[in-house]
């Protein structure tokens, strides 16, 4: 019997045969794209806490910082790879996914397992560097994660609310490492932001599947476009408003108040892409793909940082 996730090298070779994507990559090629380094921009999440307690004239914070990026990027690209030795099978008929090394048998699954372990252990001896607050809050994430490969996401709701849950975590480990205080408005804008993503992801998957262009997910079967569009709304709204709340208690000035125009202006761009352009399944494609997106995040990182030192 052949373990989930793997073929003969006969079946490997046939499906590569049947279904050419572009030229074969070399095996180190193909282990570094398996570890999605384009998601690792969601880890930079991780450097929020230095950043908005103005600590950024300290070496150590940074070195700190620096180090919590890693140990999430290694974290995250460990769940990454397990998730595609479980889903090898769909994601062979998937007409994004079906380019992903393990998928494109580029990538043996035992070579994936192995790199799993070392990445895992990487992450945590990084956590064990800066302390036990960060070894828990590591923990807590590989755990989720796992829940959610295994589970959590084939249940309506409760599979982006767990997403949700995972930017929100990395949130808290970046203040954890460099040990400062975040605000919990802070906290619950980045929930919020990570369910308005995760929201557009569904629903961009939801319509390739009504297009027949791909078997899609399990837990689409629990949602609608005009379901996912009012809460697309309504998360953005509620994304705004918090944001807004945020500005107004984080610090003596209200000089952030500034910042909300962009905020404002970046949630509206974003869901103009997802229901317009039907785009949002690639989240993070979309962010570092679109130029109006990337400016006014510059432009959004740049006032904070103006203001964040200025007070």
């Amino acid at each position: 019997m052949i373990p989930r996730g793997e073929t003969t090298r006969g079946q490997t070779t046939s499906r590569r045969q049947k279904a050419p994507h572009g030229p074969e990559r070399s095996p180190i090629r193909a282990a570094f794209v398996a570890l999605r380094p384009r998601q690792w921009v969601k880890n930079l999440l991780l450097f929020g806490g230095i950043i908005f307690a103005a600590e950024v004239d300290d070496p150590l914070k940074w070195l700190q910082a620096f180090a919590a990026f890693a140990l999430y990027c290694a974290a995250s690209s460990a769940a990454y790879l397990v998730n595609d030795l479980r889903d090898v099978e769909a994601d062979r008929t998937h007409p994004v996914k079906h380019g992903r090394p393990i998928a494109r048998g580029e990538l043996r699954p035992r070579i994936a397992g192995a790199l799993v372990g070392a990445l895992l252990a990487v992450a945590f001896a990084l956590a064990a560097w800066l302390g036990s607050p960060s070894v828990l809050c590591l923990f807590a994430f590989v755990v989720l994660q796992t829940a959610y490969s295994i589970g959590l996401k084939n249940v309506v709701l409760i599979d982006v609310l767990a997403i949700a849950a995972l930017f929100v975590i990395r949130a808290v480990a970046g203040a954890i490492a460099v040990d400062v205080r975040i605000s919990p408005w802070l906290l619950v804008c980045t929930g919020l932001l990570a369910l308005f993503l995760a929201l557009g992801k569904r629903r961009a998957e939801l319509l390739l599947v009504e297009a027949e262009r791909t078997p899609g997910r399990r837990v689409l079967a629990g949602y609608s476009p005009a379901v996912l569009d009012r809460l697309l709304v309504a998360v953005a709204f509620a994304t705004a408003v918090v944001y807004v709340l945020y500005t107004l208690t984080a610090r003596d000035s209200y000089a952030l108040v500034l910042t909300v125009p962009f905020v404002i202006f970046g949630l509206g761009r974003y869901l103009h892409l997802v229901r317009e352009s039907d785009r949002g399944e690639e989240p993070e494609n979309v962010l570092l793909g679109d130029t109006p997106i990337l400016i006014t995040v510059a432009a959004w990182a740049a006032l904070c940082a103006a203001i964040l030192i200025q007070t």
